[in-house]
């Protein structure tokens, strides 16, 4: 069985898509760099042009809740990172082979594409992602580790120019609030019409608030 030259179209386009979205969201440089390794975190993801964007003034009023809310945003930016991947890859139909239930006869590529996928999750299964989940947030990960800095290192290696370092992390943190959008974008669209990612570009059907069939 070979895969039609659709299939292959939608899988070029994919890796060309996660091949640029670092590049396509990386903050251009400022001026302004840390002088020390422990980078300033007011600076990071101050992009230009609306620099430190604090409209409520909180940072002023509320300074102890910075730290919190910063990591909050770290952390939900990388986890809508994944799941921004885990979409693309899920719809271009690359899956586990085998079965993720084989009690209930289920493979891996009998779940659908797109939200409801989760759906045909059976129960203990949704339980043992809750359960690594719990494991993450509690233990390996901690929420309460507020600087996200797990000693795991960028792709293994120690970064100690700290210029470098505020560089990648303002992509990171960029990327993370691009990767937000982009899987609540995903989602509200799947809903309006009806269509997963995958149906939406094989059909040509990228604008929302048409009828389904082409690009409007």
């Amino acid at each position: 069985f070979f895969p039609s030259s659709r299939s292959i179209n939608m899988k070029v386009f994919a890796l060309f898509a996660l091949a640029g979205s670092a590049a396509a969201f990386a903050p251009a440089q400022s001026g302004k760099s840390s002088t020390a390794l422990n980078v300033n975190e007011l600076e990071i993801g101050a992009t230009e042009p609306l620099g430190v964007f604090d409209p409520l003034g909180w940072i002023e009023t509320q300074p102890e809740a910075f730290e919190r809310r910063r990591a909050v945003e770290r952390k939900h930016g990388r986890i809508a990172m994944a799941a921004v991947v885990g979409t693309i890859v899920h719809n271009n139909h690359i899956v586990f082979d085998g079965y993720i239930s084989p009690s209930n006869n289920l493979k891996f590529s009998d779940i659908p594409l797109g939200a409801d996928g989760i759906r045909a999750i059976p129960t203990a299964g949704l339980a043992q992602i809750l359960a690594f989940f719990a494991l993450v947030e509690l233990a390996w990960m901690p929420a309460s580790k507020y600087d996200g800095d797990y000693g795991v290192g960028y792709f293994g290696t120690n970064i100690e120019d700290p210029e470098e370092k505020a560089r990648k992390l303002n992509v990171e943190l960029n990327n993370g609030r691009a990767a937000m959008m982009g899987i609540i974008g995903n989602l509200v669209a799947e809903q309006l019409t009806g269509q997963t990612m995958y149906e939406q570009y094989a059909a040509g059907h990228i604008s929302p608030f048409g009828d389904g069939q082409g690009v409007f």
